[in-house]
């Protein structure tokens, strides 16, 4: 048996054996309690019985404490009156002194943006917090969160399990990205034109299907397929393939590769594609989780994302 079950003890009758000790009687201290005198004194009983020896004695009236009573009570009451204190007083967080680790996953659309300010901001306010980045995406988060295995997380999420929040962060918008010295696309970019060409698609299944064969039920002329959004300005530069991607991702390429340029694709995806940040309900109130989940949402407003923070 675990130390902590003594026996079966019910801790709540160590706090009746205080009240007592400090009444004086069971009478005066079924009244402190709000208690009556017959639960009192049955509490009184059990713990008696638990304990093997008489903890007080008769004086006229009222009760006094035996020797091993005494001990009992003053092993007893500093510790009753710290879990008190624990459980009413608010926790106080302190962002410069938590040395908190936050496990935060992010799909890999979310980490140019987000993580060198992030980390930034968390160097000047919160300088012993530390990060562990997860990789995650839409069809693997809600497993992350389920198994606790996340504090929080920012990602496009379809159904996610119960126990958990969600506040969007953007709209998530796709583009189409391609470098105009070899993928010439002579003006508007049509539906007709756009499928004519070669793609190279993001799965995360490692397939040939990307958000426009899910959402659509159209296949691309797909001639690559990349596990990840950071493989995509390589492979489109120097080449004539086109790349559907978020257009926070198409902003972060083409500020590295000024070659390439996006335009607006030739039809509508006919889905909220939203990144949000999400966090399991059972964080609601943890001040460090509710911290970084604040610098979050003031990042996304920073960047002049397309509904940031709604």
């Amino acid at each position: 048996m675990n130390k902590i079950d003594g026996r079966d003890l019910d801790l709540n009758l160590l706090r009746v054996f205080v009240t007592i000790a400090e009444a004086g009687s069971v009478t005066a201290a079924a009244q402190r309690l709000y208690l009556t005198q017959s639960a009192v004194s049955a509490a009184l009983k059990r713990l008696t019985v638990a304990v093997g020896t008489p903890l007080f004695a008769r004086s006229g009236r009222g009760l006094v404490l035996t020797a091993r009573g005494q001990r009992l009570r003053d092993a007893t009451r500093p510790h009753l009156e710290a879990l008190v204190a624990a459980a009413l007083s608010p926790a106080v967080f302190d962002p410069r002194a938590s040395e908190r680790t936050m496990r935060i996953g992010l799909s890999d659309a979310s980490e140019g943006w987000l993580l060198p300010p992030l980390l930034r901001a968390m160097a000047k306010e919160a300088p012993r917090m530390r990060l562990i980045v997860l990789e995650v995406h839409f069809r693997s988060v809600a497993m992350a969160l389920s198994t606790q295995s996340l504090d929080l997380a920012v990602t496009v999420a379809d159904d996610l399990p119960a126990g958990t929040e969600r506040r969007r962060l953007f709209a998530g918008n796709f583009v189409c990205l391609f470098d105009p010295r070899h993928a010439r696309l002579r003006g508007k970019l049509t539906k007709k034109r756009y499928f004519q060409h070669d793609h190279v698609v993001v799965s995360y299944n490692g397939d040939l299907r990307g958000i426009v064969e899910d959402l659509l039920g159209m296949q691309r002329r797909v001639r690559i397929s990349v596990p990840t959004f950071h493989a995509v300005g390589p492979v489109v530069e120097g080449t004539s393939l086109l790349a559907t991607v978020p257009t926070m991702i198409a902003r972060q390429i083409t500020a590295v590769r000024p070659a390439l340029r996006m335009t607006a694709l030739p039809f509508a995806l006919g889905s909220d594609t939203g990144v949000e940040l999400i966090w399991r309900s059972a964080l609601e109130d943890d001040e460090a989780v509710r911290f970084v989940r604040q610098w979050i949402v003031r990042i996304a407003e920073a960047a002049g994302l397309e509904g940031a923070g709604r």
